[in-house]
């Protein structure tokens, strides 16, 4: 029988108590297909969308080419305009762009959409080849790269618009954790942190002899079964995604077992792998003697990957000195206007191999507030390892503008320049900080520390010392120049809604 964190046994029917009322009628009334029928509109607004945007690339591709004067006579480029939607969609259905597995989060869509367009631009081209075609080369080279273009932008709007109502507790799906007491707290955590991919966790089912131990030990998740009850909780509460974490109670027999039972329910079941923080082109199932094994490959760390980094992260940086040098001048002017001591601040950081540089930065503080910190440390607003105060006295007036936008980072791309930091990577440490490393946090020093990273689009000082290892392991493990251009993307709209700055 289920039973919450209070002790109290409810019944089946009953919600548990972790202050979501309002999933109280879904859970009792609307089942899985109905918190689904959402879904089908979503594709179905894609496909209307994918349609009239490929219509508006056609018809600038044809107005363009053509031009109103030779509009009458170009029948065969117009009857390819007034097809360019059907054929976009077909080509977007040929290549998947339309399954639910991909859409929602991740890059797989936006990489599906891409490579379907240019699916149709080489078989466009191999046509009109094969059959001598007198294709207008002008009006495909604008037409299709447009469609292209408008497609992707417009899923990004639509996925946006999901994670916002997904955010206020819209459109969600109900998630039960199965495991240990550990990996199902880690579990909960991250996906209450991350709501925008739509799990929401109604309860837990743990080993028998774990549930004794539960107060305090949830964040007031309740406990509804142990792990021989899992396809009853579903049923009963009629979840839709069954999230399970490794343990040795759920062997394979137990697991293809637990399996059987869910295909007769609408649940998805989803497992979590041991090996976390590791995902990506790193991740393989591959078949040996006949069992689909994982194959973890070592992340590419060196070789013509990291040259072609180094090579983008130095040009990048050159081009940004130049094209920012007058908001350069303007802040270093500023910054010996209105307060006494240099213009900037250089502080001693460790990198790349543990080999130790001179970070340079805009002084946002006063002269010497370096040595305050043991003043103030007692009343840190930071983790455990990182000295943060968001009410610093040390910061000057035009610091607190530079420090909230980040504006004070920039002359480290003289340090990008010079090949000590990169633009992309964790976060550049002190040495006093590097003492309180663990083994796990030393994977940083494997890259070069960059300019922006995964800590300053996911929080930054609001973090918790375990997150912020969690998200520099993730880096290094799953280092790719796709995953930096959408580190460099989010990194914009972090500096302006500025939080975690201070």
């Amino acid at each position: 029988m289920p039973v919450t964190r209070d002790g109290v046994v409810r019944q089946p029917e009953a919600l548990p108590a972790r202050g979501w009322g309002f999933l109280a009628p879904r859970l009792r009334g609307e089942g899985t297909a109905a918190r689904r029928a959402w879904r089908g509109a979503y594709v179905r607004r894609l496909i209307a969308v994918d349609a009239v945007l490929a219509g508006i690339a056609g018809s600038v591709g044809y107005l363009v080419r053509f031009g109103s004067a030779e509009a009458s006579t170009a029948h065969g480029p117009f009857a390819l305009a007034v097809l360019l939607p059907v054929v976009w969609v077909l080509a977007m259905l040929v290549g998947r762009a339309y399954e639910q597995r991909f859409l929602w989060v991740g890059p797989e869509e936006f990489r599906r959409v891409f490579v379907s367009a240019m699916m149709l631009l080489a078989a466009v081209g191999t046509v009109s080849w094969a059959f001598r075609l007198d294709v207008a080369r002008g009006f495909v080279v604008l037409a299709l790269p447009l469609a292209t273009v408008l497609s992707l932008g417009a899923r990004y709007a639509q996925r946006q618009a999901l994670h916002r109502a997904r955010r206020v507790g819209r459109q969600m799906q109900t998630t039960i954790l199965v495991g240990h007491r550990g990996g199902v707290r880690a579990l909960d955590e991250q996906l209450d942190r991350e709501a925008f991919h739509g799990y929401k966790v109604i309860g837990c089912c743990l080993p028998a002899g774990q549930q004794d131990e539960r107060k305090d030990a949830f964040r007031g998740l309740p406990v509804l079964g142990d792990l021989s009850q899992v396809a009853d909780v579903v049923k009963a509460f009629e979840v839709d995604t069954v999230a399970l974490l490794p343990c040795p109670e759920l062997d394979g027999p137990a697991l293809r077992r637990l399996g059987w039972e869910l295909e007769d329910t609408d649940a998805e079941l989803l497992l979590a792998p041991a090996v976390t923080e590791i995902v990506g082109p790193r991740v393989r199932i591959r078949p040996v003697c006949g069992l689909p094994l994982l194959h973890m490959e070592r992340p590419e760390l060196k070789g013509v990957r990291r040259l072609t980094k180094e090579a983008f992260d130095r040009t990048s940086a050159t081009l940004g000195l130049l094209f920012l040098s007058p908001l350069l001048l303007g802040v270093a002017l500023a910054v010996a206007a209105t307060s006494r001591g240099p213009v900037f601040f250089r502080q001693e950081r460790v990198g790349r191999n543990g080999h130790t540089f001179s970070m340079l930065k805009f002084r946002s503080m006063v002269v010497d507030a370096d040595r305050l910190v043991d003043d103030l440390a007692d009343d840190s607003d930071g983790n455990a390892v990182l000295f943060k105060k968001k009410a610093d006295p040390r910061v000057t007036r035009v610091g607190r503008v530079l420090r909230r936008y980040s504006i004070d980072e920039l002359p480290q791309l003289i340090n990008v320049v010079k090949g000590d930091m990169s633009l992309v990577g964790p976060r550049p440490p002190l040495r006093r900080e590097v003492e309180k490393y663990g083994y796990d946090m030393h994977r940083r020093f494997l890259v070069k520390p960059g300019l922006t990273g995964l800590w300053q689009v996911s929080g930054r000082s609001d973090l918790s010392w375990d997150d912020s290892v969690r998200i520099d392991v993730r880096y290094v493990e799953n280092w790719s120049l796709a995953f930096d251009f959408m580190i460099l993307w989010k990194t914009v709209g972090a500096v302006l809604k500025g939080s975690g700055a201070y």
